[in-house]
Parts: C-alpha cells; structure tokens; sequence
C-alpha cells in the first residue's frame, strides 16, 4: 500500500513516528490530500468516472475477465482505485438478476417481521438505535430462513472478484442488512472496521503502521436491493480521504465533520448496483428525504483470512482458570500492569466478532471485550465463581444460535 507516499507532508512526517497523536490531525493536510483528482485514464476498464468515483460496467468486466492476464490487469486496478485512487469504485448491474434480489429482499423482510414480534432493541454502530431497521448476521439468517436464495445470491461472480483483489483467497463474508425509512437521518461521517470502530484514545495506542494496515484486512461494500435516487440518501463519500494516514483520529472532530458536510459526494443507485470501498475511506448513509422509498442495502463486510490467529483457543476456560490465581497475586500486592500483562495473554481483548443481537455495544460503538471483563472483576473483588457465570454468559452472546442448542 502507498498510503503513506500520498498524504501531506506534514503527515507523511508523522507517519515515521511510532504512534499518530493528536496533534498530527490538521484539516489543510486532509484537504491536500483529497484535492488530488481521480484520473480517468488510469481505470481503462471503467465506464467513466463520476464525481471522482470510478464507475464500472460489470459486464464489460465479466468480459475482461476471461483470461488469466484480463483478471489479473482487471484486479490491479481495482486495487488502484482502492489505494492510490479515489478509494471507492461503483459496479453497476453487479447482481444482474433481479429476481434474486427480490428474494433475496423478501427473505429480509421476513426476518425482520420476526425479530420485530420477538422485541428487543435493535443497536446500530453510527446512528441512534431504532432509527433503521437492521439484520445483524444477515448472512447466517439468509441462509437459514431461504438457502436456495443464499446460494444463488453469493454466486456472485462480481463479489469474488473485487473480494480477492484486495484480500486474496480464503476471505470471508458477513453482511448486515439496513433499512432507511423516509425521514431516516444521515449517519455521522465516519471510518470503518476496525480502527474506525474504537474511541479516539483507544485507536491511538496502536503504531502508526497498524493504522496504515488496517484498511487492508476489510473490503467493505453494498448492495443496493431497491432503486436508490439521491433524495432517499444512498451513501456519502469523501473520494481520496483513505490516503490521510490519521484520518482513525479526525472523523469525530467537527471541523472534519464540516468539511464531509460540504464536500461529499453522493450517486444514485440502481438495483442490482453495488459499491466497494477502502474501509478507511471517510462515509456515512445519507438522509432519506423521499416521499417513499424504503431504501434496502445489504451491507458486506469481506475480511482477510490473515486477521485471525493460528491456535484455536478457549478464551473463556482459559481466563476462567486463572482468574482466582490473578486475585491472589492482587491480594500478595502485584501491581496494575502485571496483572493486566497477564490478563492480555489469557483474555480476547478485542470484543469482536460477535453476535450483536445480544451483544450490543456498550457505552460506546463496541461491546465490552473479554479483558474488560476480566479487569472490572478484578477491581471490584467479584468472586471466582461469579467470574465464571460472567465469562459463561459472555461466551453464549456469541453464538448465533444464542447459547440455546
């Protein structure tokens, strides 16, 4: 990746640094960064380029492709477009057929007449709860309540290709599906998974580079599943703004947030169109000011089969076991950081993936991670056993089938 080769100078000085802070968010690098414009000769295979968002006929891609050096050159740049270009790419007509869309949508529907009679809350990650309705794990639930339609619907010859362009093989798919209402607002301008997800504080405690690698683990992408014009709020981009390595650090500050406002781009979507973006590229659904339309997306997430680790580990038997060791250790006058050093080796200390149906997030866009647990317990002196109901409960949030097989 060449994020660092095209920011500001300012910033490319403190990307050499160990960690970003701070004072390395200046607004006029950002601007600097995004005036570069997107070049159309540079996408031969694009239809055009529109508001600096290269656009893609898939068919004339699907015909690219159909020998080994077409997928190859058509992969390259795609991946140009993620990186060096505008960080977002538009495939018009990438689910051609319609029908399955419509099952695909209809078996949504169902779903969330089901979720709605079973009550609960419905949180979402940039906006207020109930203000759309949401499928989490809408993969899983596609698959479930309709499999022929999953089958036929993750075919999708258009997926594969821009999926193992950035990711490579053995990539991994997870959708979430979201449904605007006339009247629903704009999502706040943000970056996504996974630095996006973490506060500010939290996001600044990873080096530099890893802020730089990030975006590089996740494909993020929709599917339009109805008509999308402008006016019912298809999603707001800020084409080039990937290439600003402490972007993870900015999108919360108003005067970023002010010149998304005035600055985004925003292009209609037809059915069947889809986009694929840089997760690090700065965006927010728009405001539905239709008169009716329900504007259906299913949401991908494509992640990289490098973000996991090589042992399968029991996390929750593990920190179990130790956890009244750790209390004794505190009780014989161990300090904070010798007991969180092992808490980090024994605990996940990231709260994802999980089943947020039943995990919602926590004070803030995540739920709380296995080490917050582990830590809480210790500072309040709750006993082992209370500690073992708690990391038993924790663990059955995350299953899908919500600890009832």
């Amino acid at each position: 990746m060449s994020l660092v080769d095209h920011t500001a100078p300012a910033d490319r000085g403190a990307a050499r640094r160990a960690r970003f802070t701070p004072d390395d968010v200046r607004l006029a690098d950002l601007v600097e960064v995004v005036s570069e414009p997107t070049r159309a000769d540079d996408y031969p295979h694009a239809a055009g380029v529109e508001q600096g968002v290269v656009v893609y006929a898939s068919a004339t891609l699907r015909a690219a492709v159909a020998s080994p050096e077409g997928e190859d050159a058509v992969r390259a740049e795609l991946v140009h477009a993620l990186t060096d270009g505008p960080g977002i790419v538009v495939l018009k007509g990438a689910w051609d057929d319609h029908d399955v869309v419509d099952r695909a949508t209809a078996a949504f529907e169902e779903v969330i007449a089901q979720e709605k009679a079973a009550g609960g809350a419905a949180g979402d990650h940039f906006a207020k709860p109930g203000a759309n309705d949401r499928i989490w794990n809408a993969l899983e639930k596609l698959a479930v309540t309709d499999p022929a339609t999953f089958v036929d619907y993750y075919a999708n010859d258009v997926l594969a290709l821009v999926s193992t362009a950035w990711l490579g093989p053995a990539y991994q798919v997870t959708s979430q599906v979201n449904v605007v209402r006339p009247g629903g607002v704009a999502q706040d301008p943000h970056r996504d998974y996974h630095l996006g997800f973490l506060s500010d504080d939290a996001a600044a405690r990873y080096p530099a580079h890893v802020h730089l690698l990030s975006p590089v683990l996740t494909l993020q992408g929709a599917v339009a599943h109805v008509d999308m014009p402008v006016e019912s709020g298809p999603t707001l981009y800020l084409p080039h703004s990937q290439k600003y390595a402490p972007g993870y650090l900015a999108y919360r500050r108003p005067e970023f947030r002010e010149h998304f406002a005035e600055h985004h781009v925003q292009l209609p979507l037809a059915k069947g169109d889809a986009v694929f973006f840089n997760p690090a590229l700065f965006h927010g659904a728009g405001t539905n000011v239709s008169a009716d339309v329900q504007r259906v997306a299913n949401l991908l997430q494509v992640s990289s089969a490098f973000g996991r680790a090589m042992e399968a580990v029991d996390r929750a038997r593990t920190a179990t076991a130790v956890y009244p060791v750790l209390q004794s250790r505190q009780a014989a006058g161990w300090d904070a950081a010798a007991l969180h050093r092992v808490v980090a080796a024994a605990a996940e200390g990231y709260p994802f993936p999980t089943n947020l149906d039943l995990d919602q997030p926590v004070g803030g866009m995540t739920p709380l991670a296995q080490t917050e647990l582990l830590e809480h317990a210790l500072a309040d002196g709750r006993s082992p056993e209370d500690v073992a109901s708690e990391l038993a409960a924790y663990a059955d949030r995350r299953r899908t089938d919500g600890g009832t097989a």
